[in-house]
Protein backbone atom coordinates (compact mmCIF):
# COMPACT_ATOMS: atom_id res chain seq x y z
CA UNK A 1 0.00 0.00 0.00
CA UNK A 2 1.12 3.47 -1.50
CA UNK A 3 1.04 6.64 0.65
CA UNK A 4 -0.31 8.22 -3.06
CA UNK A 5 -2.90 5.34 -3.20
CA UNK A 6 -6.47 6.05 -3.16
CA UNK A 7 -7.04 3.11 -0.87
CA UNK A 8 -4.38 4.43 1.41
CA UNK A 9 -5.40 8.49 1.63
CA UNK A 10 -9.45 7.48 1.85
CA UNK A 11 -9.74 4.67 3.63
CA UNK A 12 -6.59 3.62 5.65
CA UNK A 13 -5.53 6.55 6.79
CA UNK A 14 -9.34 7.94 7.47
CA UNK A 15 -9.86 4.84 9.88
CA UNK A 16 -6.95 4.31 11.69
CA UNK A 17 -6.38 8.43 12.64
CA UNK A 18 -10.06 7.93 13.71
CA UNK A 19 -9.46 4.70 15.52
CA UNK A 20 -6.40 6.20 17.22
CA UNK A 21 -7.81 9.46 18.71
CA UNK A 22 -10.38 7.57 19.98
CA UNK A 23 -8.59 5.05 22.02
CA UNK A 24 -7.50 6.62 25.93
CA UNK A 25 -4.38 9.28 25.27
CA UNK A 26 -3.70 9.00 29.65
CA UNK A 27 -1.42 5.79 28.60
CA UNK A 28 0.22 5.54 24.97
CA UNK A 29 -0.22 1.33 25.44
CA UNK A 30 -3.72 0.80 23.69
CA UNK A 31 -2.62 3.40 20.68
CA UNK A 32 0.54 1.78 20.68
CA UNK A 33 -1.29 -1.66 19.91
CA UNK A 34 -3.21 -0.62 18.08
CA UNK A 35 -0.11 0.73 15.65
CA UNK A 36 1.17 -2.37 15.86
CA UNK A 37 -1.52 -3.83 14.69
CA UNK A 38 -1.82 -1.42 11.86
CA UNK A 39 2.06 -1.70 10.58
CA UNK A 40 1.54 -4.83 10.26
CA UNK A 41 -1.43 -4.84 8.22
CA UNK A 42 -0.38 -2.06 6.19
CA UNK A 43 3.15 -4.34 5.45
CA UNK A 44 0.79 -7.36 4.55
CA UNK A 45 -1.06 -5.38 2.06
CA UNK A 46 1.68 -5.99 -0.49
CA UNK A 47 1.83 -9.91 0.38
CA UNK A 48 1.15 -10.86 3.62
CA UNK A 49 4.22 -13.73 3.92
CA UNK A 50 6.32 -10.70 3.50
CA UNK A 51 5.25 -10.21 7.45
CA UNK A 52 6.82 -13.31 8.48
CA UNK A 53 10.49 -11.94 7.41
CA UNK A 54 9.75 -8.26 9.42
CA UNK A 55 8.60 -10.66 12.66
CA UNK A 56 11.73 -12.50 12.86
CA UNK A 57 14.13 -9.84 11.55
CA UNK A 58 12.61 -8.38 15.08
CA UNK A 59 12.30 -11.24 17.47
CA UNK A 60 15.87 -12.21 16.74
CA UNK A 61 16.98 -8.94 17.44
CA UNK A 62 15.35 -8.14 20.45
CA UNK A 63 15.89 -11.74 21.72
CA UNK A 64 19.66 -11.31 21.26
CA UNK A 65 20.25 -7.85 22.14
CA UNK A 66 18.28 -8.85 25.61
CA UNK A 67 20.93 -11.56 26.04
CA UNK A 68 23.61 -9.51 25.31
CA UNK A 69 22.21 -6.88 28.16
CA UNK A 70 22.78 -9.70 30.53
CA UNK A 71 25.41 -11.46 29.05
CA UNK A 72 27.92 -11.86 32.04
CA UNK A 73 30.87 -10.40 30.09
CA UNK A 74 32.33 -7.99 26.79
CA UNK A 75 33.65 -11.09 25.06
CA UNK A 76 29.72 -12.82 25.08
CA UNK A 77 28.06 -9.55 24.27
CA UNK A 78 30.50 -8.81 21.37
CA UNK A 79 29.82 -12.48 20.26
CA UNK A 80 25.87 -11.98 19.98
CA UNK A 81 26.28 -8.85 18.75
CA UNK A 82 27.94 -10.10 15.87
CA UNK A 83 25.22 -13.05 15.45
CA UNK A 84 22.42 -10.12 15.25
CA UNK A 85 24.36 -8.34 12.46
CA UNK A 86 24.80 -11.43 10.36
CA UNK A 87 21.43 -12.92 10.85
CA UNK A 88 20.16 -9.56 9.56
CA UNK A 89 22.08 -9.22 6.91
CA UNK A 90 22.09 -12.72 6.09
CA UNK A 91 18.44 -12.71 5.15
CA UNK A 92 19.00 -9.41 3.33
CA UNK A 93 22.05 -10.86 1.18
CA UNK A 94 19.65 -14.02 0.70
CA UNK A 95 16.48 -11.99 -0.71
CA UNK A 96 18.13 -9.19 -2.21
CA UNK A 97 21.52 -10.21 -3.53
CA UNK A 98 21.36 -14.14 -3.97
CA UNK A 99 20.42 -13.98 -7.53
CA UNK A 100 22.62 -11.59 -8.48
CA UNK A 101 25.47 -13.65 -7.03
CA UNK A 102 24.46 -16.38 -8.72
CA UNK A 103 24.32 -14.50 -12.04
CA UNK A 104 28.04 -13.43 -12.08
CA UNK A 105 28.47 -16.64 -10.89
CA UNK A 106 27.52 -18.41 -14.20
CA UNK A 107 29.28 -15.69 -16.12
CA UNK A 108 32.39 -16.60 -14.49
CA UNK A 109 31.83 -20.29 -15.23
CA UNK A 110 30.92 -19.37 -19.13
CA UNK A 111 34.18 -17.99 -19.35
CA UNK A 112 35.88 -20.74 -17.82
CA UNK A 113 34.15 -23.04 -20.67
CA UNK A 114 31.24 -24.46 -18.38
CA UNK A 115 28.16 -23.38 -20.79
CA UNK A 116 25.37 -24.83 -18.34
CA UNK A 117 26.01 -22.71 -15.53
CA UNK A 118 23.80 -23.20 -12.05
CA UNK A 119 19.91 -22.60 -12.52
CA UNK A 120 19.12 -18.87 -11.38
CA UNK A 121 16.81 -18.86 -8.29
CA UNK A 122 14.52 -15.96 -8.77
CA UNK A 123 13.70 -14.97 -5.10
CA UNK A 124 10.72 -11.80 -3.87
CA UNK A 125 12.11 -9.06 -2.14
CA UNK A 126 10.29 -7.88 0.64
CA UNK A 127 9.28 -4.53 0.47
CA UNK A 128 11.42 -2.29 2.85
CA UNK A 129 14.05 -4.79 3.60
CA UNK A 130 16.92 -2.85 3.52
CA UNK A 131 15.70 -0.44 5.63
CA UNK A 132 14.40 -2.41 8.39
CA UNK A 133 17.42 -4.64 8.33
CA UNK A 134 19.02 -1.15 9.07
CA UNK A 135 17.07 -0.30 11.65
CA UNK A 136 17.55 -3.40 13.63
CA UNK A 137 21.55 -3.71 12.83
CA UNK A 138 21.47 0.08 14.82
CA UNK A 139 19.38 -0.69 17.21
CA UNK A 140 22.04 -3.90 18.09
CA UNK A 141 24.58 -1.55 17.94
CA UNK A 142 23.74 1.09 20.11
CA UNK A 143 22.45 -1.26 22.65
CA UNK A 144 25.70 -3.02 22.40
CA UNK A 145 27.46 0.23 22.73
CA UNK A 146 25.28 1.71 26.25
CA UNK A 147 24.35 4.85 23.94
CA UNK A 148 20.23 3.56 23.60
CA UNK A 149 18.52 1.67 26.08
CA UNK A 150 17.43 -1.76 25.77
CA UNK A 151 13.57 -1.97 24.30
CA UNK A 152 11.01 -2.36 27.49
CA UNK A 153 9.74 -5.39 25.44
CA UNK A 154 9.24 -6.65 22.31
CA UNK A 155 6.27 -4.50 22.14
CA UNK A 156 8.75 -1.52 21.51
CA UNK A 157 10.91 -2.50 19.64
CA UNK A 158 7.93 -4.79 16.80
CA UNK A 159 6.66 -0.61 16.98
CA UNK A 160 9.68 0.89 15.92
CA UNK A 161 10.51 -1.85 12.93
CA UNK A 162 7.13 -1.89 11.91
CA UNK A 163 6.08 1.70 12.26
CA UNK A 164 3.87 2.14 8.90
CA UNK A 165 5.07 5.89 7.87
CA UNK A 166 8.61 4.77 7.96
CA UNK A 167 8.19 1.33 6.70
CA UNK A 168 8.36 0.63 3.15
CA UNK A 169 11.30 3.27 2.70
CA UNK A 170 12.43 4.98 5.69
CA UNK A 171 13.82 7.36 6.85
CA UNK A 172 16.41 4.99 8.89
CA UNK A 173 15.27 6.59 12.51
CA UNK A 174 17.46 5.14 15.12
CA UNK A 175 15.37 3.86 18.54
CA UNK A 176 17.38 5.39 21.26
CA UNK A 177 19.60 7.73 19.76
CA UNK A 178 19.48 11.08 17.79
CA UNK A 179 21.73 12.00 14.81
CA UNK A 180 22.66 15.96 15.72
CA UNK A 181 21.13 17.00 12.43
CA UNK A 182 18.16 15.19 12.61
CA UNK A 183 16.58 18.34 14.39
CA UNK A 184 14.71 15.26 16.22
CA UNK A 185 14.47 16.40 20.26
CA UNK A 186 12.84 13.10 21.77
CA UNK A 187 14.32 9.75 20.67
CA UNK A 188 11.95 6.97 19.24
CA UNK A 189 11.99 4.80 22.60
CA UNK A 190 11.23 8.26 24.41
CA UNK A 191 7.97 8.93 22.32
CA UNK A 192 7.20 5.46 22.22
CA UNK A 193 6.26 6.01 26.28
CA UNK A 194 5.35 9.87 26.26
CA UNK A 195 4.10 11.95 23.19
CA UNK A 196 2.13 14.24 23.07
CA UNK A 197 -0.79 14.49 20.43
CA UNK A 198 -1.29 18.34 19.51
CA UNK A 199 -3.22 20.20 17.26
CA UNK A 200 0.14 21.80 16.22
CA UNK A 201 1.73 18.76 15.42
CA UNK A 202 -1.66 17.47 13.39
CA UNK A 203 -1.56 20.60 11.42
CA UNK A 204 2.09 21.02 10.50
CA UNK A 205 1.79 17.07 10.02
CA UNK A 206 -1.27 17.56 7.34
CA UNK A 207 0.71 20.41 5.60
CA UNK A 208 3.93 18.26 5.22
CA UNK A 209 2.20 15.00 4.36
CA UNK A 210 -0.05 17.33 1.17
CA UNK A 211 3.75 18.82 0.37
CA UNK A 212 4.83 15.29 -0.18
CA UNK A 213 1.70 13.92 -1.51
CA UNK A 214 1.49 16.33 -4.34
CA UNK A 215 5.45 16.03 -4.76
CA UNK A 216 4.91 12.53 -5.34
CA UNK A 217 1.36 12.58 -7.64
CA UNK A 218 2.03 16.23 -9.52
CA UNK A 219 5.81 16.22 -10.03
CA UNK A 220 7.44 13.04 -9.82
CA UNK A 221 5.13 10.81 -11.74
CA UNK A 222 5.07 13.88 -14.67
CA UNK A 223 8.23 13.08 -15.19
CA UNK A 224 8.48 9.57 -14.53
CA UNK A 225 7.07 9.31 -18.36
CA UNK A 226 9.67 11.79 -19.65
CA UNK A 227 12.60 10.12 -18.28
CA UNK A 228 11.28 6.91 -19.09
CA UNK A 229 11.03 7.57 -22.42
CA UNK A 230 14.53 8.82 -22.99
CA UNK A 231 16.09 6.02 -21.30
CA UNK A 232 14.05 3.27 -23.15
CA UNK A 233 14.89 4.89 -26.37
CA UNK A 234 17.39 3.02 -28.67
CA UNK A 235 19.04 6.22 -29.90
CA UNK A 236 17.74 9.88 -28.86
CA UNK A 237 19.51 12.94 -29.42
CA UNK A 238 22.12 15.18 -27.15
CA UNK A 239 19.69 17.51 -26.23
CA UNK A 240 17.32 14.99 -25.22
CA UNK A 241 19.35 12.74 -23.44
CA UNK A 242 20.49 15.94 -21.12
CA UNK A 243 16.61 16.49 -21.00
CA UNK A 244 16.00 12.71 -19.87
CA UNK A 245 19.07 13.35 -17.65
CA UNK A 246 17.53 15.86 -15.66
CA UNK A 247 14.32 14.68 -15.52
CA UNK A 248 15.06 11.78 -13.88
CA UNK A 249 17.35 14.20 -11.49
CA UNK A 250 14.32 15.75 -10.60
CA UNK A 251 11.90 12.61 -10.89
CA UNK A 252 13.82 11.13 -8.21
CA UNK A 253 14.38 13.82 -5.97
CA UNK A 254 10.45 14.72 -5.82
CA UNK A 255 9.65 10.79 -5.79
CA UNK A 256 11.96 10.26 -2.35
CA UNK A 257 11.56 13.62 -0.97
CA UNK A 258 8.05 13.33 -1.18
CA UNK A 259 7.80 10.10 0.77
CA UNK A 260 10.05 10.83 3.49
CA UNK A 261 7.77 14.09 4.04
CA UNK A 262 4.57 12.20 3.42
CA UNK A 263 6.51 10.04 6.32
CA UNK A 264 7.62 12.67 8.39
CA UNK A 265 4.04 14.29 8.24
CA UNK A 266 2.26 11.60 9.16
CA UNK A 267 4.23 10.51 12.08
CA UNK A 268 3.27 14.05 13.39
CA UNK A 269 0.07 13.57 12.65
CA UNK A 270 0.67 10.60 15.20
CA UNK A 271 2.67 12.65 17.69
CA UNK A 272 6.17 11.20 16.96
CA UNK A 273 8.58 13.67 15.62
CA UNK A 274 10.46 11.61 13.13
CA UNK A 275 14.37 13.12 11.55
CA UNK A 276 14.06 15.09 8.39
CA UNK A 277 15.47 13.55 5.41
CA UNK A 278 16.62 15.62 2.65
CA UNK A 279 17.78 19.52 2.73
CA UNK A 280 17.74 21.19 -0.69
CA UNK A 281 20.44 18.68 -1.98
CA UNK A 282 20.23 20.00 -5.47
CA UNK A 283 21.58 23.49 -3.55
CA UNK A 284 24.83 21.21 -2.95
CA UNK A 285 28.30 23.17 -3.84
CA UNK A 286 30.11 20.01 -3.63
CA UNK A 287 29.16 15.67 -3.60
CA UNK A 288 30.59 16.15 0.03
CA UNK A 289 27.93 18.82 0.54
CA UNK A 290 25.70 16.42 -1.36
CA UNK A 291 25.46 13.47 1.23
CA UNK A 292 25.25 16.14 4.24
CA UNK A 293 21.59 17.08 2.31
CA UNK A 294 20.68 13.74 0.23
CA UNK A 295 18.79 10.81 2.05
CA UNK A 296 20.35 12.24 5.63
CA UNK A 297 19.03 9.24 7.45
CA UNK A 298 20.97 6.79 4.96
CA UNK A 299 24.05 8.65 4.74
CA UNK A 300 24.57 9.45 8.84
CA UNK A 301 23.77 5.65 9.25
CA UNK A 302 27.37 4.80 6.96
CA UNK A 303 28.65 7.18 8.85
CA UNK A 304 28.52 6.31 11.84
CA UNK A 305 27.97 2.55 11.98
CA UNK A 306 30.84 1.60 8.69
CA UNK A 307 32.72 4.61 8.49
CA UNK A 308 33.87 5.52 11.76
CA UNK A 309 34.19 2.33 13.11
CA UNK A 310 36.76 1.76 9.77
CA UNK A 311 38.51 4.60 11.48
CA UNK A 312 37.13 7.23 9.21
CA UNK A 313 39.41 10.24 8.62
CA UNK A 314 41.50 9.77 11.86
CA UNK A 315 44.06 7.62 10.44
CA UNK A 316 46.14 8.32 7.15
CA UNK A 317 45.09 9.83 4.06
CA UNK A 318 45.06 6.77 2.30
CA UNK A 319 42.93 4.71 5.05
CA UNK A 320 40.95 7.61 4.69
CA UNK A 321 40.63 7.65 1.06
CA UNK A 322 39.85 3.39 1.25
CA UNK A 323 37.25 4.45 3.74
CA UNK A 324 35.44 6.37 1.53
CA UNK A 325 35.46 3.64 -1.28
CA UNK A 326 34.22 0.92 0.72
CA UNK A 327 31.72 3.02 2.28
CA UNK A 328 30.47 3.94 -1.15
CA UNK A 329 30.72 0.53 -2.79
CA UNK A 330 28.29 -0.60 0.04
CA UNK A 331 25.77 2.47 -0.35
CA UNK A 332 25.68 1.35 -4.10
CA UNK A 333 25.00 -1.99 -3.36
CA UNK A 334 22.45 -1.75 -0.89
CA UNK A 335 20.45 0.59 -3.27
CA UNK A 336 20.20 -2.92 -5.42
CA UNK A 337 21.80 -5.88 -6.77
CA UNK A 338 22.80 -4.47 -10.29
CA UNK A 339 26.35 -3.02 -11.58
CA UNK A 340 25.09 0.11 -12.23
CA UNK A 341 24.12 0.76 -8.44
CA UNK A 342 27.81 -0.79 -8.14
CA UNK A 343 29.54 1.46 -10.18
CA UNK A 344 27.29 4.68 -9.02
CA UNK A 345 28.43 4.05 -5.30
CA UNK A 346 32.28 3.79 -6.76
CA UNK A 347 31.69 7.42 -8.80
CA UNK A 348 30.45 8.85 -5.60
CA UNK A 349 33.52 7.50 -3.37
CA UNK A 350 35.79 8.65 -6.18
CA UNK A 351 34.58 12.24 -6.25
CA UNK A 352 34.43 12.37 -2.51
CA UNK A 353 37.78 10.94 -2.45
CA UNK A 354 38.88 13.57 -5.43
CA UNK A 355 37.13 16.44 -2.58
CA UNK A 356 38.84 15.16 0.16
CA UNK A 357 42.45 15.29 -1.26
CA UNK A 358 41.73 18.78 -2.90
CA UNK A 359 41.04 20.12 0.27
CA UNK A 360 40.85 24.12 -0.23
CA UNK A 361 42.53 23.76 -3.56
CA UNK A 362 39.49 22.20 -4.95
CA UNK A 363 37.90 23.82 -8.26
CA UNK A 364 34.75 24.60 -6.14
CA UNK A 365 36.61 26.95 -4.37
CA UNK A 366 37.55 29.44 -6.95
CA UNK A 367 34.15 29.35 -8.71
CA UNK A 368 30.72 31.95 -7.55
CA UNK A 369 28.60 29.64 -5.59
CA UNK A 370 26.08 29.00 -8.43
CA UNK A 371 28.54 27.80 -10.82
CA UNK A 372 29.67 25.43 -7.80
CA UNK A 373 25.91 24.46 -7.34
CA UNK A 374 25.91 24.21 -11.39
CA UNK A 375 28.90 21.77 -11.60
CA UNK A 376 28.05 19.76 -8.64
CA UNK A 377 24.13 18.63 -10.44
CA UNK A 378 26.03 18.33 -13.11
CA UNK A 379 28.41 16.06 -11.69
CA UNK A 380 25.46 14.23 -9.87
CA UNK A 381 23.08 13.75 -12.94
CA UNK A 382 25.98 11.50 -14.46
CA UNK A 383 25.94 9.43 -11.57
CA UNK A 384 21.81 9.17 -11.88
CA UNK A 385 22.64 8.02 -15.08
CA UNK A 386 24.28 4.87 -13.94
CA UNK A 387 21.57 4.78 -11.09
CA UNK A 388 18.10 4.44 -13.65
CA UNK A 389 19.52 2.68 -16.70
CA UNK A 390 19.23 -0.99 -16.76
CA UNK A 391 22.72 -1.90 -17.64
CA UNK A 392 25.94 -0.33 -17.68
CA UNK A 393 25.82 -0.82 -21.39
CA UNK A 394 22.69 1.20 -22.01
CA UNK A 395 24.09 3.90 -19.02
CA UNK A 396 27.51 4.15 -21.02
CA UNK A 397 25.40 4.46 -24.85
CA UNK A 398 23.21 7.28 -23.32
CA UNK A 399 26.36 8.91 -21.67
CA UNK A 400 28.00 8.80 -24.96
CA UNK A 401 25.20 10.61 -26.15
CA UNK A 402 25.16 13.48 -23.87
CA UNK A 403 28.85 13.67 -24.23
CA UNK A 404 28.70 13.71 -28.23
CA UNK A 405 30.57 10.53 -28.80
CA UNK A 406 27.65 8.58 -30.37
CA UNK A 407 25.13 10.55 -33.25
CA UNK A 408 21.37 10.37 -32.54
CA UNK A 409 19.26 8.37 -35.37
CA UNK A 410 16.29 9.19 -36.85
CA UNK A 411 14.20 8.00 -34.25
CA UNK A 412 15.20 11.28 -31.96
CA UNK A 413 13.01 13.14 -33.90
CA UNK A 414 9.70 11.17 -33.07
CA UNK A 415 11.06 11.11 -29.35
CA UNK A 416 11.53 15.25 -29.09
CA UNK A 417 7.73 15.08 -30.17
CA UNK A 418 7.06 12.63 -27.19
CA UNK A 419 8.84 14.39 -24.37
CA UNK A 420 8.94 18.97 -25.48
CA UNK A 421 5.19 18.91 -24.87
CA UNK A 422 4.01 21.89 -23.01
CA UNK A 423 2.88 20.37 -20.28
CA UNK A 424 6.33 18.47 -19.76
CA UNK A 425 8.24 21.97 -20.25
CA UNK A 426 6.13 23.16 -17.79
CA UNK A 427 6.86 20.24 -15.41
CA UNK A 428 10.61 20.89 -15.56
CA UNK A 429 10.62 24.59 -14.82
CA UNK A 430 8.48 24.34 -12.12
CA UNK A 431 10.63 21.69 -10.62
CA UNK A 432 13.83 23.79 -11.27
CA UNK A 433 12.34 26.56 -9.30
CA UNK A 434 11.51 24.31 -6.32
CA UNK A 435 14.77 22.65 -6.07
CA UNK A 436 17.48 25.53 -6.69
CA UNK A 437 15.68 27.60 -3.77
CA UNK A 438 16.17 27.12 -0.13
CA UNK A 439 13.17 27.27 1.65
CA UNK A 440 12.10 23.43 1.27
CA UNK A 441 8.73 21.74 2.44
CA UNK A 442 10.17 20.73 5.92
CA UNK A 443 10.47 23.97 6.54
CA UNK A 444 7.30 25.60 4.59
CA UNK A 445 5.20 23.72 6.89
CA UNK A 446 6.53 24.63 10.45
CA UNK A 447 4.96 28.12 10.53
CA UNK A 448 1.42 28.23 8.53
CA UNK A 449 -1.08 31.01 7.86
CA UNK A 450 -4.61 31.15 5.92
CA UNK A 451 -2.51 31.64 2.80
CA UNK A 452 -0.80 28.50 3.00
CA UNK A 453 -3.60 26.78 4.33
CA UNK A 454 -5.61 27.64 0.93
CA UNK A 455 -2.82 26.84 -1.05
CA UNK A 456 -2.53 23.13 0.67
CA UNK A 457 -5.85 22.48 0.16
CA UNK A 458 -5.76 23.83 -3.68
CA UNK A 459 -2.89 21.49 -4.01
CA UNK A 460 -4.87 18.28 -1.89
CA UNK A 461 -7.51 18.94 -4.52
CA UNK A 462 -5.36 19.24 -7.78
CA UNK A 463 -3.34 15.98 -6.65
CA UNK A 464 -6.01 14.04 -5.43
CA UNK A 465 -8.14 14.58 -9.09
CA UNK A 466 -4.62 14.10 -11.15
CA UNK A 467 -4.23 10.83 -8.67
CA UNK A 468 -7.93 9.10 -10.15
CA UNK A 469 -7.44 10.34 -13.70
CA UNK A 470 -3.87 8.52 -14.36
CA UNK A 471 -2.55 4.65 -13.55
CA UNK A 472 -0.87 4.49 -10.14
CA UNK A 473 3.27 4.88 -9.90
CA UNK A 474 5.11 3.31 -7.22
CA UNK A 475 7.54 5.12 -5.17
CA UNK A 476 11.28 4.64 -6.69
CA UNK A 477 12.46 3.50 -3.08
CA UNK A 478 10.14 0.72 -2.61
CA UNK A 479 12.49 -1.12 -5.37
CA UNK A 480 15.37 -0.70 -2.93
Amino acid sequence: MAFSSHIFVFYFLPLFLLLYYLLPSKSNLPRNVLLLVAGYAFYAWASPWFVVVLVGSTVVTYVLSKLAVSAANRKAQTALLVIAIAANLGVLSMFKYYSFIQSNLNCLLKIAGDSTGLPVLAIALPVGLSFYSFKAISYSIDVYRGSSPPARSLLDLALYTSFFPQVMAGPIQRFGTIDPKSQQAPTFAEQLGSRRCTLNKFAQGSALFIAGFAKKVLLADTLAGLADAVFAAGSPGASDAWFGAVAYSFQLYFDFSGYSEMAVGLGLMLGFECPRNFDAPYLARSITDFWRRWHISLSSWFRDYLYIPMGGNRKSSARTYLNLAVVFLLCGLWHGANWTFIVWGAYHGLLLIIERASGRRTIYNALPRPIQVFVTFGLLMVGWVFFRSANLGDACRLLGTMFGASAAQGGSVLLAGEIYTRGSLIAVAVCALLVFQPVQAFDWSRRLTYLKVLILIALFWLSVTVMFTKSFDSFLYFQF
